[in-house]
């Protein structure tokens, strides 16, 4: 994952950069120019020097002739070809400048030699430029202080600028931060300029205004379908019960009625569980888990057609959660559904403690690959071929469990074929 830096921290080292690269540049073709063009005027002065003080003595070869030099520093040597009191260190020195030291003078002894070779005679120029090096040194340093202040002032500049750029975006952020979720949000865009901040102000209440009316045609249709289906269900449920009061009925008719007040109070419950997701709310209530579970299975236990599926239910009869019985009975009863769906014999075991409830199936198993994805909807494992279903009752049950912070599970059983199911309403002490 690549660092990305704040917009203020990038704006700042942007100023940084560019006022230390300029300075940093300018100085470095300061100094390349002045040494440049010194050495040419020193080099060229010195050769023409030395050339006229050969000429010179050529001319007055008497040793009271007097050459005046046209600068200080400047030392006159001439030697005949063959001399011997010639500078060992000069002897072999062709005609032209040279870059020597002098330890005679001191510790900055740097001299250029200008030579001038004729057939007759060799004529020297020493020049000692010693203070004209500490001079560039003294350059050297002012360059430095002068580059550390250029890279101050532009951090300082940068920091200003960077406040004053970035004041617009932070007032964006902490106003939107402060929007309120219900109700109609406040406009954005009247509190800033008609720039790229006050564009991006205008673009957030287009949104905040779709999606306000999304969310309140959300909460208007589940309120209506949850109004229009409780009104018929309760029906249904009133119905069933009147019918069931009646001695007269048989007991294959009565069984189809428990069936249908069993389902007309699963869609109940199923339609309050939806509701609390859309909005995203948790209701109140205590339920027994023991009780509830023996309900479940007895609802489930019509629905086997059949098999040799025994139902049963143990643990803490006493165990409770606070939780609308609702919930649970949607986020338990898929659970038992779906292991009653898939277990051909055998049994279906429900345990029940104090914060947990684990519904062991002897059914074909699952397989670790399809238990990782089994909540995600739309999802059918490998064993659910042959079986009706669209994947949404599991995804149902972990959205519940994202709502209260529970914790469900489904892993093959580890002692003999089946799985198991695990609700834990404490995730830190899972099942």
């Amino acid at each position: 994952m690549l660092y990305r830096r704040r917009l203020r921290t990038r704006i700042i080292l942007s100023f940084l950069l560019l006022g230390t690269g300029l300075t940093s540049l300018f100085v470095i073709s300061t100094l390349l120019l002045r040494s440049r063009i010194e050495n040419q005027l020193v080099e060229t002065w010195l050769q023409k020097e030395v050339h006229n003080f050969v000429d010179f003595k050529r001319e007055h070869p008497e040793p009271q002739a007097q050459y005046e030099l046209s600068a200080r520093r400047i030392e006159l040597f001439v030697y005949r070809a063959s001399s011997p009191k010639m500078p060992p260190e000069w002897r072999n020195l062709a005609t032209g400048v040279h870059d020597l030291t002098d330890p005679t003078i001191g510790a900055n002894g740097r001299i250029k030699v200008a030579v001038d070779r004729e057939p007759d005679m060799v004529g020297f120029l020493k020049y000692s430029y010693g203070n004209e090096s500490l001079n560039l040194r003294q350059l050297l340093m002012l360059m430095a202080v002068a580059m550390a202040l250029c890279s101050l002032l532009a951090w300082v500049i940068g920091l200003w600028s960077s406040r004053r750029v970035m004041h617009p975006v932070t007032d964006l952020v902490r106003r939107v931060r402060a929007l309120s979720v219900d109700g109609q949000p406040e406009m954005l865009a009247p509190h800033f300029l008609d720039d790229e901040v006050g564009q991006l102000a205008a673009a957030l209440d287009e949104y905040a205004e779709r999606l306000t009316r999304l969310v309140r045609r959300d909460r208007e249709f589940n309120a209506d379908v949850s109004h229009e289906l409780r009104t018929p269900l309760a029906v249904i449920h009133g119905a069933t019960e009147l019918m069931l009061g009646n001695a007269d009925i048989n007991d294959k008719m009565r069984q189809r009625l428990q069936r249908i007040d069993r389902a007309a109070q699963q869609s109940t419950h199923l339609i309050t569980a939806l509701l609390m997701l859309s909005r995203n709310e948790r209701g109140t209530g205590n339920t027994n888990l023991l009780q509830l579970a023996n309900q479940l299975l007895e609802s489930n236990r019509a629905q086997l057609a059949g098999k040799p599926v025994q139902l049963r239910a143990e643990g803490d009869a006493s165990a409770s959660v606070d939780v609308p019985e609702a919930i649970l009975s949607v986020a338990i009863g898929n659970l038992i559904g779906n292991a009653c769906k898939y277990t051909a014999e055998g049994d279906v075991l429900v345990k029940v403690a104090h914060d947990c409830v684990q519904v062991i199936d002897s059914g074909p198993g699952i397989s670790v690959e399809d238990a990782a994805h089994l909540f995600e909807r739309g999802f059918r494992g490998e064993s659910a071929t042959g079986t009706k279903g669209a994947g949404i009752g599991l995804s149902i049950v972990g959205r519940l469990c994202e709502l209260y912070g529970w914790k469900v599970a489904i892993a093959p059983r580890q002692d003999a074929r089946g799985a198991v199911a695990s609700l834990s309403f404490d995730p830190a002490n899972p099942c």
